[in-house]
């Protein structure tokens, strides 16, 4: 017996050191961290139960047989994070480059197979050259398996797709299916095809940092959600992103104990600028309306003209959506729609109330704007408003001006509760484009144009440029002091908690994609 349990105990040695003592050297002069050693990382000490550890490959080809490893270049299992159980993959570099073969794809959909069956979140830490040459299409097969199992849990459990290293190739579409993605600056890159096939192909010279780097997917294509400094710093925010959401769509996030007080918050009196053509930053209405140094902002250097994330708000979890008067004047363009609306699908999905924060000018006007089908993807932001059924609450701060305010969680395509600040302008337009419409012939049959236009400017002003109208037809539940603001908020969510929507029969709804 003694026997056995030592060839056991070998075997186990085998496989804790992956490709060998020199590859992970090699690892840690890259400044990137084994895939065991992320999880020691990631997981409660002590909680982490692998599965599939003595699994090898079984490709015969080009030699391979001569050269196996346990565990195949994956570490899968199941552990907790702060409690909670989650399951996880972590592709092991030093074994063929942390390549993808028919049997790491069968460990990876056997963890994700667990977590759709216990309702569990899935976390994958990717550091792979791609597919495993050697088994030709087999690899790729393994591939579209893992893709399938991603649509299938999405919805179901939460997914977050931190990239420790190279991500190419079909690599890139299972990250892409999830919820989040994580990246770490300097290490990490993702593209379709790398540097040498541009080249080829187009003739452009590129890095495969500016190709796919952490700072190109977290500004230029907003691939990535975060641009981690390190892969500590990715674990961190792994963690903090799981304690926002549920084990699952059928539960809600934890509420966290929360101590009544008073929830007045005078500074937002102050916050409004008297010029309603200068910016504020609306991260400071935010700060002042949630529970403190709870936001969690999500895709922060993309998109900025809209800001999304997650808070707390007397304990509870929420995702806020906010249009960003400091940048572009917060109008919504291309990539602010899709920003949003990829965001508020996760909050539905996944049982978390939404906060929006309007002041929206409209559209931004432009052939870019329009050649690049601002009417498709505005009409993303529009269909994920009107699909959410989790309670929905919208503060419209400042301007909600044309079509956009239909968007941004009006009363009318199912918001719960709409309040406004008396600096609240509710209108189809500004004044001034307004007043040069409806009275151009009055200004240009006057002698002083000038200053018929600015009369002019004033009478719509004075009729429209505020939220009364809006009150008076029920398209605003209720004109408050922004002071009140949070105290409001609370109650509404409170009241909210039970709230039931019987949607339509369907197979799923069609988003303009």
């Amino acid at each position: 017996m003694n026997k056995k349990i030592q060839t056991l105990q070998d075997k186990r040695q085998e496989a804790f050191l992956g490709g060998g003592q020199a590859r992970i050297e090699s690892q840690h002069k890259k400044g990137k961290l084994t895939a065991r050693e992320r999880l020691h990382f990631l997981l409660d000490e002590g909680s982490f139960e692998e599965i599939g550890m003595l699994v090898t490959h079984r490709s015969t080809d080009f030699g391979m047989e001569k050269e196996q490893y346990a565990g195949d270049g994956v570490v899968t299992g199941y552990g907790t994070i702060n409690g909670r159980l989650v399951y996880v993959y972590s592709q092991d570099f030093t074994v063929f480059g942390g390549s993808l073969s028919e049997t790491q794809s069968e460990k990876i959909c056997k963890i994700m197979e667990m977590a759709m069956k216990n309702g569990a979140p899935i976390i994958g830490l990717n550091d792979s050259g791609g597919a495993r040459i050697q088994e030709g299409v087999v690899s790729l097969g393994g591939y579209a398996d893992i893709f399938y199992r991603n649509t299938q849990a999405s919805g179901v459990v939460p997914q977050i797709s931190a990239i420790m290293g190279p991500c190419a190739g079909g690599a890139v579409y299972s990250p892409a299916i999830t919820d989040f993605i994580l990246m770490v600056e300097n290490t990490s890159y993702m593209f379709v095809t790398g540097p040498n096939v541009v080249k080829t192909v187009t003739h452009e010279e590129v890095t495969a940092e500016e190709l796919g780097g952490a700072d190109t997917h977290a500004t230029k294509s907003g691939v990535t959600h975060f641009a981690c400094s390190n892969e500590i710093d990715a674990i961190n925010h792994i963690k903090k992103l799981l304690s926002y959401m549920p084990q699952n769509c059928e539960e809600q996030a934890e509420l966290l104990a929360y101590e009544a007080g008073d929830e007045s918050r005078p500074a937002l009196n102050d916050l409004m600028p008297e010029n309603a053509s200068q910016p504020y930053d609306v991260r400071e209405a935010i700060d002042q309306i949630i529970d403190e140094g709870s936001f969690m902002e999500i895709h922060k250097d993309y998109a900025e003209n809209i800001v999304v994330g997650f808070a707390r708000l007397a304990g509870r979890s929420i995702g806020i959506v906010a249009n960003q008067p400091a940048f572009l004047a917060g109008v919504l363009d291309n990539h602010a729609s899709v920003k949003g609306a990829r965001f508020v699908r996760f909050c539905d999905s996944f049982n978390i109330p939404l906060l929006v924060l309007e002041d929206v000018p409209g559209f931004l006007p432009g052939t870019d704007q329009e050649w690049n089908g601002i009417i498709t993807n505005g009409a993303k932001l529009l269909y994920a408003f009107c699909e959410a059924t989790v309670p929905k609450i919208t503060v419209i701060t400042r301007k909600a001006y044309g079509g956009a305010y239909c968007v941004m969680n009006s009363k009318h395509i199912g918001a719960d509760m709409n309040y406004a600040w008396p600096t609240a302008e509710i209108a189809v337009m500004g004044a001034k484009g307004a007043a040069e419409i409806i009275f151009k012939k009055d200004i240009q049959a006057a002698k002083d144009q000038n200053a018929k236009w600015l009369e002019k400017e004033k009478e719509y002003s004075d009729l429209f440029a505020n939220p009364y109208r809006a009150a008076e037809r029920g398209f605003v539940d209720e004109v408050i002091e922004p002071a009140e603001t949070r105290a409001k908020l609370i109650k509404a969510y409170q009241m909210l908690e039970n709230k039931v929507v019987n949607s339509p029969r369907k197979k799923h709804g069609n988003i303009p994609l």
